[in-house]
C-alpha cells in the first residue's frame, strides 16, 4: 500500500470544564476516511505514540492520540527509564474508568466533527496502560475495530476500582484483536486464556496473537523489549482489522 502524505497537530479537546491535549495526524489528500483512537502507555503521548498515530494516518485514516493523563499531569510525556515507570505507572493508578472513556468519546466525537471523517467508522489501537484501556474503549457504541496490545489487568481490575475489566466484554459490539507476548510476565498465559475465552463465550469477533520470545512493550522500537519479528507480524494483522473498517 503507498503511503499518503499527512498533515499533524496538536488539538485541545473541550468538555465542560476539562480540556484535553491531543495528537492529531491526518492524510493530506481530500477525501473521506475512517477515524482511528490512539491510546497511550504509561509515558504518553511521547515520540513512539505520536509515531504509531502518523504510521496509521499514511495509511488512510484521520487518527488522533488523546492525552489519558492530562486530568492528572497535563503535557505529561517521558522516556524509558526505571524512574520513568515508576511515574508513569503512579498516574496510570489515580486514572478513573469512567473519565478514560468519557475522554475517548470525545476524541471520537472531535472526529465527528472533520468533515473528511465517517460519521460511522471508528476504530481504537493501545499499547500497555493502553492496551488496558483499549479493551474498555472497545465497549464504546462508536468503535468497530479494537486493537489491544498487551494490557496488563484486564482479568483482574478496572483503572479506578470496581469489577475488573473483562466483566464487560459482552458489552463489545465490535471486533477485538488482542496482543500478547508469552514472556511478559506482567500477563500470565492464563489470563490470556482467560480473555480468549471470554471473548468466544460472548461470540466477540476476534483474534488472539501470542508471540512466542516476545516480551512486555515488543511493539516499540524504542523500549529495549523490542522484537522486530513480532512487531512487523502484529503490523500487519492491525492492517487487516482496520481495513474492515473502509
Amino acid at each position: 500500500m503507498t503511503e499518503q502524505a499527512i498533515i499533524t497537530t496538536t488539538v485541545n479537546l473541550l468538555q465542560d470544564n476539562i480540556q484535553v491535549s491531543a495528537y492529531l495526524a491526518e492524510p493530506k489528500e481530500p477525501g473521506s476516511y475512517p477515524g482511528v483512537v490512539v491510546l497511550q502507555e504509561i509515558f504518553g503521548v511521547n515520540v513512539h505514540i505520536r509515531d504509531v498515530t502518523e504510521r496509521i494516518a499514511k495509511l488512510g485514516y484521520v487518527t488522533i492520540a488523546p492525552a489519558l493523563f492530562q486530568r492528572i499531569a497535563p503535557g505529561f510525556e517521558t522516556g524509558y527509564t526505571p524512574e520513568d515507570i515508576e511515574t508513569g505507572r503512579g498516574y496510570a493508578m489515580q486514572t478513573q474508568a469512567s473519565e478514560l472513556l468519557s475522554d475517548i468519546q470525545l476524541a471520537i466525537d472531535y472526529l465527528k466533527n472533520l468533515p473528511q471523517v465517517k460519521k460511522d467508522s471508528f476504530g481504537c489501537i493501545g499499547f500497555c496502560f493502553g492496551g488496558h484501556v483499549a479493551y474498555l474503549a472497545a465497549t464504546l457504541p462508536d468503535i468497530k475495530a479494537t486493537a489491544s496490545f498487551y494490557g496488563a489487568g484486564i482479568t483482574t481490575r478496572t483503572p479506578g476500582g470496581g469489577a475488573p475489566t473483562i466483566t464487560r466484554t459482552r458489552e463489545i459490539p465490535g471486533t477485538l484483536y488482542a496482543f500478547f507476548g508469552t514472556e511478559d510476565a506482567s500477563i500470565p498465559s492464563e489470563q490470556v486464556d482467560e480473555i480468549e475465552a471470554e471473548l468466544e463465550k460472548y461470540k466477540i469477533p476476534h483474534r488472539v496473537f501470542r508471540y512466542d520470545g516476545a516480551d512486555h512493550g515488543f511493539f516499540c522500537d524504542r523500549r529495549a523489549s523490542y522484537n522486530p519479528k513480532a512487531a512487523a507480524d502484529a503490523w500487519e494483522q492491525v492492517q487487516q482489522l482496520f481495513s474492515q473498517l473502509n
